[in-house]
């Protein structure tokens, strides 16, 4: 018996895969690259889930690996949307939802762009390693342009409750983000190598031993560096008390009622004098108070002056206020000002990064169309050029007012100027109930690790915090409740690996990206030359 066989015309193209099962396989990467943001930004605090960075540098890994540059660059900017938008939503919780899009618009780009340089080296031998270092090119980019920079969102200020923290105390946060970067890629890889193997059987060591790497050295080098991370006492304790006067109302018009956030403080100070005096508590050696304590300038309003001498008398220790100083002439000044119980002021720090948009508003003209409020920062602030340590009763304070403390160099300058303990005065009040306080309260934590030193943060409204060297928070308060935080904090004069290399370990991890991009660009042309041949 003959089977007739139908001839098949080998021209014709074979039948493509039904639209409706095409379009889910578009939208597999662009979902993943979402989903991996998200998982970055619930890695944050206020939850304690630092873990969750893994798994999700884990999914940017398979988004991107073998994409073209131009795809990478899409795919990081979801990415971007996906981790920035929640993260940032505080910064419109007062003026409204057009200063947010237009920050996470703009900082997304910077993901997307270190995105793009990821695609590019994906395809390199051991690539996890030139992976991560770019997203700290990217993070590096981002800390400084424009206005200044924008470091908030640094992977590292997501791991304040993670394995990886004592890695702050070898390099900063770059190497902390480094190793979060890395792990997360590696993990990918040594999935994907699995999945390899189970389909054929084919499992090539030397690449799985370097993708096994990745994932383990992080948690060696975290390990390793334990020893750094050190709480003792090495030059004696000091009392301070952190004053949390609170705002009489929420949101821009914090400080609407003249004097009153003043009164408040100094009312909370007073009575931190007569706890001390029915010896309820220690005998502070000497007194915080927040930025912008002072709502009015005391040095152009007696009363106010009055107020602050009294308060400071009373508790007899040098304080810290923090007031808005409005000269005749000028750009305001956001300023520290060191009071004496005695002597009155003897000592001034002004803060050196003030916030673009917040304090002073660049290109106001074009701003203003966009956004009406900018008009309510009538009178632009100006930043200082001094490093800020204050000498309070044989205790030597650095000090980085609020922002300041994002950016590694305006911490560090401190330590390398003889801080003991480290002051980080805040005013959160104009963004109520949101998640901020605690991503800047999480941001101190790391620089105490980084820099083995006990961190004060007295904040206006909350949450005021007293952290260890270690990075463990001993002390804090409730949000939008006046409190007094006292407890005795040990002191530290030695410096860590990362106090004294300073921005080196960052420029080598830049430097590191370049060489993988260079390498990739190379073999790039490499292959389009062999196939025109």
């Amino acid at each position: 018996m003959s089977t007739t066989m139908t001839p098949v015309d080998a021209s014709e193209p074979a039948t493509p895969p039904a639209r409706g099962r095409r379009l889910p396989r578009r939208l597999a990467r662009p979902a993943a690259a979402v989903l991996s943001g998200v998982l970055l930004y619930l890695s944050f605090p206020p939850r304690p889930l630092w873990w969750l960075a893994l798994p999700a540098f884990a999914l940017l890994g398979w988004t991107l690996r073998g994409r073209r540059p131009r795809a990478g660059f899409g795919l990081g900017y979801l990415a971007g949307l996906g981790f920035l938008a929640p993260l940032l939503i505080w910064t419109g919780a007062v003026v409204g939802p057009g200063p947010w899009i237009a920050l996470v618009a703009a900082e997304a780009v910077f993901v997307a762009a270190a995105c793009l340089g990821i695609a590019a080296v994906s395809k390199l031998p051991g690539w996890p390693l030139w992976a991560a270092a770019v997203w700290i090119a990217g993070e590096a980019a981002r800390a400084r342009v424009p206005f200044g920079g924008f470091p908030w969102g640094k992977i590292a200020f997501g791991q304040a409750d993670g394995l990886f923290l004592p890695l702050a105390a070898v390099g900063g946060t770059p190497v902390l983000g480094f190793a979060v970067a890395l792990c997360g890629f590696g993990l990918y890889e040594v999935l994907r190598r699995a999945v390899a193997h189970r389909r054929t059987g084919s499992l090539p060591r030397g690449p799985l031993a370097a993708a096994v790497a990745a994932v383990l050295v992080p948690f060696a080098g975290a390990a390793a560096a334990l020893p750094l991370v050190d709480a003792s006492a090495e030059d004696g304790t000091a009392t301070v008390a952190a004053i949390q006067g609170n705002v009489p109302r929420l949101g821009l018009d914090f400080n609407a009622q003249r004097r009153q956030v003043l009164d408040n403080h100094a009312n909370r100070t007073a009575q931190l004098a007569e706890d001390v005096a029915r010896h309820k508590v220690k005998q502070p050696d000497f007194v915080l108070w927040p930025e912008n304590s002072s709502d009015i300038d005391p040095y152009a309003n007696p009363d106010a002056y009055g107020v602050i001498d009294r308060a400071v008398e009373k508790i007899g220790a040098p304080t810290v206020i923090g007031a808005v100083l409005a000269p005749e002439t000028g750009k305001l000044r956001n300023t520290l000002i060191e009071w004496d119980p005695k002597k009155g002021p003897v000592a001034t720090y002004d803060k050196r990064h003030v916030q673009p948009f917040g304090e002073y508003i660049p290109m106001r003209s074009v701003v203003r169309i966009f956004n009406s409020n900018v008009d309510r920062v009538s009178r632009d602030f100006g930043p200082g050029n001094k490093i800020g340590v204050f000498d309070l009763a044989g205790t030597r304070v650095g000090l980085a007012t609020c922002y300041e403390a994002a950016f590694d160099w305006a911490v560090r300058d401190t330590v390398t100027h003889g801080a003991q303990l480290i002051a980080v005065p805040s005013n959160n009040a104009t963004f109520g109930h949101s998640e901020m306080t605690y991503q800047q309260l999480a941001m101190s934590r790391v620089r105490a690790v980084e820099h083995s030193r006990s961190v004060v943060v007295p904040v206006t409204s909350g949450v005021s915090a007293i952290i260890a060297p270690d990075g463990q928070v001993v002390r804090k308060s409730a949000m939008f409740t006046p409190d007094a935080l006292v407890e005795d904090v040990p002191l530290r004069s030695s410096q860590t690996p990362a106090t004294r290399m300073g921005i080196l370990p960052e420029l080598l991890l830049v430097g590191l990206a370049a060489g993988g991009l260079g390498w990739a660009a190379v073999r790039a042309r490499r292959a389009r030359a062999g196939r025109a041949a």
